[in-house]
């Protein structure tokens, strides 16, 4: 038999792959990564980028926009955000036992396909700007740039892989901008920006009853252990992982009316470093054994489970230090004649930041380390704004955004390449009111699945394809004083 500490040990490591797992996930990809900040900009896929003046919602790309306004200006918006994600069995595999404790007899079932992991999402935004010169303006944005919700069904085919991820933000942005010339302008803002994880998935409980057994001295394949198997099939545990944390960031732009018909826009926003912390708890099954099992077997199981609850899945602080990307855009805006407005943006944003996860935890050991290894990523747009008359406008676009997941996407978030079409509108209603409305439709590409997170008896193998794509409703009302 082994010692105490040494069984601690290998339950704890039998138990770190899965909580890793669990937060381990696309929490940060570019499906979270919410561009969504301006209905006015949304109808032309957001082409306008840092070169955009309509209305003060335009800081969040550039600060330096917040000196075309020579009166105060307030726009409040709000964000309906559909994403529809539904996952099509091909050849997936239930999960067992953890390694090297497997045995087939215990295989847990397969489980459903899921029904669809989107749902309503609903993010805001509030943009102000109070001119204090000619040459000075001083705005404040708060918005939420990265955040989503997506819940599959319970007893499904991933649910090892994980249940529920939701994440939110909010970024809150004061910022100053400084018109050098009539031609020229220069703007800088800081960020103190918060955010917020809630994780779920299920554990294999029977698996871990049975690395249990491993670790105490019952051999693999002994009368003892095939009776553990047979007497404990099925049993799965819910873990969960709550984290937050606030942290600091900077923006900078700068704005160029070359022309009198083109304006040209270039704006980066840093990189944000947060130690976020929270805990890990679990929602452990009660174990019990059938009439007539003999007492001395009912015994072990008994205490096998105890130690899984006390040594292995048992609530603990979790710590993690990560590092959101960069973004820089690049953008122009032309007017063609009194009518039309023609708009180009690229945008970059360096996902490499986070090339792995590693968490500790508040008891030990602590949690292993996982290689992301994400890829810098793009997303191209392009738009055209149409003056019907005086107080309507109507908005066109399109973009292309690039997944930054070139390795292995998860269930949390199957992320791949999209097409964004967008059409929008604007009203005036009056000297002092504006009104807003966007529509975009994202489909995205539909590769093949094929993920276990490094162990098919721990996690399942989860092999399929997926069909997805996010509808968004923008809508915003603007006030000038």
């Amino acid at each position: 038999m082994q010692s105490a500490s040494m069984k601690k040990k290998q339950l704890a490591q039998a138990v770190a792959a899965l909580v890793l797992g669990l937060a381990s996930t696309q929490t940060f990809g570019t499906g979270f990564q919410l561009n969504e900040q301006s209905a006015s900009s949304i109808g032309n896929a957001f082409a306008a980028g840092a070169a955009f003046t309509d209305d003060v919602s335009a800081m969040w790309w550039n600060p330096a926009a917040l000196s075309q306004f020579s009166k105060p200006q307030v726009a409040a918006g709000l964000n309906i955000i559909v994403p529809s994600i539904k996952f099509n069995n091909n050849a997936s595999q239930p999960a067992g036992c953890y390694p090297p404790a497997c045995s087939p007899a215990v295989l847990q079932p397969l489980g459903n396909n899921g029904g669809d992991a989107g749902g309503y999402n609903y993010t805001p935004n509030l943009s102000m700007v109070v001119p204090i010169n000619q040459q000075w303006a001083f705005g404040l944005g708060i918005n939420v740039p990265f955040g989503l919700v997506t819940e599959y069904d319970d007893g499904w085919i991933g649910r090892y892989q994980g249940l529920k991820s939701k994440i939110e933000t909010l970024n809150v942005n004061p910022a100053l901008s400084w018109k050098i010339n009539p031609q020229f302008a220069v703007g800088v803002g800081v960020n103190y920006q918060q955010v917020k994880a809630t994780l779920t998935q299920n554990v294999n409980y029977s698996g871990a009853l049975l690395q249990a057994a491993a670790g105490a001295g019952v051999a693999p394949g002994s009368p003892t252990f095939n009776a553990i198997a047979g007497l404990t099939p099925g049993l799965d545990s819910k873990a969960t992982i709550t984290a937050d944390d606030w942290a600091w960031g900077w923006n900078i732009g700068l704005a160029w009316d070359a022309t009198p018909q083109l304006r040209l826009g270039a704006s980066y926003r840093s990189e944000i470093k947060y130690s976020a912390s929270g805990n890990v708890s679990f929602s452990n099954p009660t174990v019990t054994v059938p009439a007539g099992t003999p007492p001395q077997l009912a015994g072990t199981i008994a205490a096998l489970s105890a130690g899984v609850n006390s040594q292995a899945l048992f609530g603990r602080g979790v710590n993690s230090d990560i590092t959101l990307p960069a973004i820089a855009n690049l953008s122009f805006v032309y007017k063609v004649n009194q009518q039309w407005e023609l708009m180009g943006d690229v945008q970059y944003t360096g996902w490499s930041s986070i090339p792995q996860l590693a968490f500790s935890t508040t008891s030990p050991p602590s949690l292993p380390t996982v290689a992301l290894n994400w890829d810098d990523s793009w997303k191209f747009s392009a738009g055209a704004s149409y003056k019907v008359s005086d107080q309507w406008k109507a908005r066109f676009g399109v973009a292309y955004d690039q997944t930054p997941v070139t390795n292995a996407p998860t269930v949390r978030l199957p992320d791949s390449d999209r097409w964004w079409l967008a059409i929008g509108g604007e009203y005036k209603w009056t000297p002092n009111w504006k009104f807003d409305a966007g529509f975009v439709y994202i489909f995205a590409d539909s590769p093949s699945f094929n993920q276990n997170q490094g162990s098919t008896p721990s996690n399942a193998l989860v092999n399929g394809s997926y069909d997805a794509s996010v509808w968004i409703l923008s809508m915003q009302a603007t006030y000038t004083f």
